[in-house]
């Protein structure tokens, strides 16, 4: 969906996985707020050849560490209580995408959703999801490009 609706072409991966955008918090009215403080980021060495597969910069592959930190300032600063601290935000995308049942590329390469420029009904993408998470409903941002 990025590489879609970006004028910047992307850098397929070599082995065309779904990959995480972003880890979003919500308040109690669903609302995803933006920007809160929190101290800035620092360098994710330690968790770097986890994320650089998982949590990649689709845009600019030779740079991720622009993209973490977009994704920290913008929404991981939000995300205190119940994330600790910016290695607790970034572990916990580890941990969603590796042993929470939240891998999507797996979700849906199960349900026969593979990546690709083909069109995918929601509800097909919707249910496959739900049918993996107890039946809660995954929460979609859809963009569309013309």
């Amino acid at each position: 969906a990025a590489c879609n609706s970006n004028p910047t072409p992307c850098k397929d991966p070599p082995d065309k996985l779904f990959t995480v955008h972003g880890l979003w918090p919500s308040d109690s009215n669903g609302n995803d707020p933006k920007y809160c403080k929190a101290p800035p980021y620092q360098t994710m060495k330690i968790l770097e050849p986890q994320l650089v597969i998982i949590w990649p910069n689709v845009l600019n592959r030779n740079d991720h560490e622009v993209f973490w930190r977009k994704q920290w300032d913008k929404h991981g600063s939000c995300a205190s209580s119940p994330i600790q601290n910016q290695t607790h935000y970034f572990d916990t995308v580890i941990k969603m995408y590796t042993t929470q049942k939240q891998n999507v590329s797996e979700i849906l390469s199960k349900a026969n959703i593979k990546p690709g420029r083909k069109s995918r009904r929601l509800v097909d993408i919707e249910n496959a999801i739900r049918n993996v998470i107890n039946n809660m409903t995954p929460k979609f941002k859809c963009q569309k490009n013309t």
